[in-house]
């Protein structure tokens, strides 16, 4: 691997339009302008049904060990470290024979969420993040699989991010996990596993503890885009996501016992974190009678929704009731301050086994192994969002019937301002430029 600067790698990372992969989609070359000691990939992929980076890690073990270099290259890093779990032994296979001294692997048990990043960081080094505060506070980045491959992408082919890994699985004909053009709808991702199988399906975008509601397949598929899971509309993971405010609120009011196993089980609560899940309920039933700490707490949530999917006996979703909290508290500009406290004792064993998980669920008869395939995808347009990421939208450089390339820039990002570029995924012609995304027609 040639000797590449720090500068340039941050400089071709932005180019290029990288972004977290994981989900939230933060500007890549902004976590590589940090200085901190541990360079982490979060290789757990801990959501049940989804299958990338446990088939991406073996397929291209190559360019993640360079993808990982070049990440500690541009963070001053000593130490690479891919946090996996052991059931993936083609990966551990793979990468075991190309590890350099600096990179280890640690191996994770199979728990939900040893993805969330604050606990991977737990579970592989030992250090707890406190609340509210950026991973770089303990000297640690952690980048995802998906993300480090593009990092190496971007680096030695200047190549641009324009593809998207992501599984399809469920009720579906054909489960797999497949590459295709950003900006491609769901639709035509669910037709390349064969539509779905039952007759009145429901759909969610991402793992089935995290992911979001889908009202529309014609939603494009972007940067962050994690899966296509389908599931019978009455499902209850499909009802819960139906529920409005009002109704999540009053289930809330009239049904909660404080048995306080929300907070008992609640994974940032559990490492030493003042989220009470239990205690903020408490205070939305009885009008905010909380400490402004407690409340303020909310913001420190990760939204994994274990409080809700795992521990409440009563259907009760107090994420939900975090996720209002956090609007009301982002939109009057409050911050949360707090100690680290002490960690319980248990806290090893309170995170929850997937195999129990995937039961909770009621996904047994939906668990497919969803393997890797190779598809030629040429969709006929892909609808590009200008925000593919945290920050601010990219601003399109290009103008209605102009001819782009793949790969070729369509939208940049003002100077200062945060956020990256986007590129075109497909050949064509730019048939709409709008404020919220740009429409490219194949020809």
């Amino acid at each position: 691997m040639s000797q590449v600067s720090a500068d340039t790698i941050r400089d071709r990372v932005r180019a290029a339009g990288v972004v977290g992969a994981g989900g939230a989609g933060f500007p890549t070359y902004v976590k590589l302008a940090a200085k901190v000691d541990i360079f982490l990939i979060n290789a757990a992929e801990c959501e049940p049904m989804l299958k990338v980076d446990q088939q991406l890690m073996p397929q291209q073990a190559p360019r993640l060990i360079r993808g990982i270099l070049y990440g500690m290259t541009a963070t001053g890093a000593t130490q690479g470290i891919i946090a996996l779990k052991e059931k993936y032994q083609p990966a551990i296979e793979a990468l075991t024979l190309l590890l350099p001294p600096q990179i280890r692997l640690h191996i994770l048990p199979d728990v939900y969420p040893a993805g969330d990043e604050v606990i991977t960081i737990w579970l592989a080094t030992g250090r707890r993040v406190p609340p509210a505060a950026l991973p770089t506070s303990v000297g640690v980045v952690v980048n995802n699989v998906q993300t480090v491959l593009n990092i190496a992408r971007a680096v030695e082919q200047q190549y641009p991010v324009t593809r998207r890994t992501l599984t399809v699985n469920g009720a579906v004909r054909h489960p797999l996990t497949v590459t295709v053009p950003l900006g491609i709808s769901l639709r035509e991702v669910l037709a390349l596993a064969g539509g779905a199988t039952v007759d009145d399906p429901g759909f969610i975008n991402g793992g089935p503890m995290m992911g979001g509601l889908i009202t529309s397949l014609d939603t494009p598929v972007t940067k962050t885009t994690g899966g296509l899971l389908v599931l019978p509309k009455a499902h209850p993971l499909i009802q819960r996501r139906m529920q409005d405010d009002r109704t999540v609120l009053t289930i809330a009011r009239t049904v909660c016992e404080h048995c306080r196993l929300c907070t008992d089980l609640c994974p940032r609560h559990i490492i030493g974190h003042e989220l009470s899940p239990h205690l903020l309920v408490r205070a939305v039933n009885y009008q905010n009678v909380a400490t402004p700490s407690t409340l303020l707490s909310a913001l420190t949530c990760s939204e994994c929704n274990v409080c809700e999917s795992v521990a409440c006996p009563v259907g009760i979703s107090p994420m939900r009731v975090n996720r209002l909290l956090k609007a009301e508290l982002r939109a009057s500009g409050a911050r949360y301050e707090g100690p680290l406290r002490e960690a319980d004792e248990m806290a090893r064993y309170r995170l929850t086994p997937v195999k129990r998980l995937i039961s909770k669920l009621g996904l047994r008869d939906w668990y497919q192994p969803a393997p890797m395939e190779e598809m030629s995808t040429e969709p006929s347009q892909v609808v590009l969002p200008l925000r593919q990421h945290i920050g601010a939208p990219a601003t399109p450089c290009v103008r209605q019937g102009e001819r782009v390339s793949r790969g070729q820039c369509i939208a940049d990002v003002p100077l200062g301002a945060l956020g990256v570029s986007l590129h075109a995924s497909i050949d064509g012609v730019i048939a709409s430029v709008t404020d919220q995304a740009i429409t490219v027609v194949r020809g």
